[in-house]
């Protein structure tokens, strides 16, 4: 599992601790030297590098000629870069990948977002997230190819539901039903305080 102080140095803040590792462990490597390589859809078979520089010269090799995706968030290392020259350290730096990476599944994630209608419902976001890990993996969601898309720029307001692990708020030691508390962004969900059930009061059940 990625290490929790790196994800709060160095993540995208719009995501959710609980959602960038489901999202390293769904799409990403343990090893930020990783490198993979695919062309056609099939995977190149390439040493495995041991150093930056070796894992250098593999991207400088293929990048250009096929997909090449390094590091804890493999992330596609063609992207935005013109000439193999242009290749940066920052691809198998740990932080770097990681705050890279994060932002792009970010931007990702906000394009499969807008493409549902932007639901603020707690149940649509796990389809969200895996249509946005599929994104992530081919490079397209919907004919849109989403590493050069532009950013809608929109909040994700669906609940990161992947990072709820604590129990429902109850009242009167009943459970919290999803209709007592109504999904807004996330930031409002944070905010929410206490719902008080007054269905009780002059004997209603």
């Amino acid at each position: 599992m990625i290490d929790a102080a790196l994800i709060n140095e160095c993540a995208d803040p719009s995501l959710k601790p609980a959602i960038i590792e489901q999202f390293v462990m769904a799409a990403g490597s343990d090893d930020p030297l990783a490198v993979t390589v695919k062309s056609g859809g099939r995977l190149i078979l390439v040493p495995k590098a041991t150093s930056t520089e070796e894992a250098m010269a593999i991207m400088r090799q293929y990048a250009g000629q096929a997909v090449v995706r390094v590091g804890l968030t493999q992330f596609p290392a063609g992207v935005g870069v013109k000439q193999p020259a242009d290749l940066k350290l920052d691809f198998v730096d740990p932080c770097q990948n990681l705050r890279k990476g994060t932002t792009m599944f970010a931007k990702v994630l906000r394009i499969v977002a807008k493409w549902y209608g932007n639901p603020t419902s707690k149940d649509v976001f796990p389809q969200i997230f895996d249509d946005a890990v599929y994104a992530w993996k081919t490079g397209e969601f919907e004919g849109v190819s989403v590493f050069q898309a532009e950013d809608p720029g929109i909040p994700i307001e669906a609940p990161q539901q992947s990072d709820e692990t604590r129990p429902a708020e109850s009242v009167d030691g009943e459970e919290a039903t999803p209709k007592d508390v109504q999904p807004g962004t996330v930031q409002d969900v944070g905010r929410a305080g206490m719902r008080i059930d007054l269905s009780r009061i002059g004997g209603q059940q």
